[in-house]
């Protein structure tokens, strides 16, 4: 897949204010700071198309971007940061529940964990929470440039082991690098026959 074209569309924070369910549409998510907005950038090839920040919990809204006007790309707030009120937080929850479980044009949310950490209880919990509600997703390890090969292989091998435990089948998994530009195509790839159909 080779995107021509990527514009932003909307953030809100409600579902019914999303866009007409007409085209595929694929969601990244997840912690704060784990560089969600930098490989949305990335896939895109748009620098700023999402807005990267230092400062975690940027993202507070659900943000559409209409690739080559033909699928969304989705934008959701990042989950488990502390740095923000309860209020808020329990907000995000509650947005991102409503939407990931009633968007009828959701092919697919890519879960995004930091490569470099082993699995974090808050993205297990919310991983198998996706599966419980048999949700299709993928998992992006990202940062993978901070790794060495037998570095990175050990973290993935961490996160089979753990899913496992719970897991029958894991769910496809994808590693990634904004800064080297690594695992653009073979996203792209999945999220192309993901849309023709293919898999």
């Amino acid at each position: 897949m080779d995107i021509k074209s990527a514009e932003f569309i909307i953030s809100n924070t409600e579902l019914s204010k999303c866009p007409n369910p007409d085209k595929p549409e694929f969601a990244f998510i997840g912690r704060s700071n784990v560089g969600k907005s930098s490989l949305i950038n990335l896939l895109t090839k748009r620098k700023d198309l999402a807005k990267t920040s230092g400062k975690p919990g940027k993202t507070q809204t659900i943000n559409h971007f209409l690739v080559d006007k033909e699928w969304f790309l989705v934008d959701l707030p990042g989950y488990g940061y502390a740095g923000v009120s309860r209020t808020a937080r329990k907000g995000w929850g509650k947005m991102i529940e409503t939407y990931l479980l009633n968007r009828e044009n959701l092919y697919c949310t890519f879960v995004l964990v930091d490569a470099r950490h082993e699995p974090q209880k808050k993205d297990i919990e919310f991983i198998t929470w996706m599966g419980e509600k048999q949700l299709p997703l993928c998992i992006i390890l990202t940062k993978a440039d901070k790794l060495s090969r037998i570095e990175l292989a050990k973290s993935e091998k961490q996160y089979k082991k753990k899913l496992l435990e719970s897991w029958e089948e894991l769910p496809p998994m994808f590693t990634t690098s904004a800064e080297k530009k690594v695992g653009r195509e073979a996203v792209l790839d999945f999220i192309d026959k993901a849309i023709k159909g293919q898999l």
